[in-house]
């Protein structure tokens, strides 16, 4: 009596068994159904600080491209296009050639690319090229008027004040030593004159 339960539980096992393998195979195969073509790598890279615009812009992607889909361009800060030729695929990496000498900004990149699956990816970034140093100004020309003066010239100016009063006393000194030897030498004639008067 124990046979019929022991091969209703066997199949219904199996009946359970079968469904679980087909939502196996079936959460395997979703996400290869729902892959899509990514931006893995590019140079030069988003937000990028750059001392020149390099010869190339080198776009990586995760699928292999088609040349016939692929669209590079790569706009300066003055709105004017900085490629020098077209793009070219190989493989995974699509190549833009870019002038060197355009000018100092931000660029921005913009593609748009079918993979050879066909899957399109589009998008865009910028980086900035910063412009190349000036010279560096002589020392005189760094000094302004209104710049605080240097040691030396406070030094000196400390000198100058110094000596001013200095001969000041100098000329005050002088000029009272004059008076007095011209009040004693009217002195010495008035007491002249008043012996003389006596005498005669």
């Amino acid at each position: 009596m124990n046979v019929f339960p022991r091969l209703a539980a066997r199949l219904a096992a199996r009946g359970i068994a079968v469904p679980a393998t087909a939502l196996a195979v079936l959460a395997v195969s979703a996400p290869q159904a729902a892959a899509h073509t990514d931006l893995d790598t590019s140079s030069p890279g988003a937000r990028a600080t750059l001392a020149g615009l390099p010869p190339n812009a080198t776009l990586t992607f995760s699928d292999s491209m088609t040349q016939k889909y692929a669209k590079v361009a790569v706009t300066g800060p003055d709105g004017k296009s900085a490629a020098a030729g077209d793009p070219q695929v190989d493989g995974k990496t699509v190549t833009l050639p870019l002038e060197t000498g355009s000018p100092a900004g931000r660029y921005t990149v913009g593609y748009r690319v079918v993979s050879a699956d066909g899957h399109p990816v589009s998008g865009s970034y910028t980086f900035t090229v910063k412009a190349a140093g000036s010279p560096s100004p002589s020392p005189r020309a760094e000094q302004s008027a209104d710049a605080p003066p240097s040691p030396a010239a406070r030094a000196a100016k400390a000198d100058a004040a110094a000596e001013e009063p200095s001969g000041t006393n100098t000329s005050a000194l002088v000029g009272g030593g004059a008076l007095v030897l011209t009040l004693a030498a009217v002195g010495a004639y008035v007491m002249r004159r008043r012996r003389a008067g006596h005498g005669g």
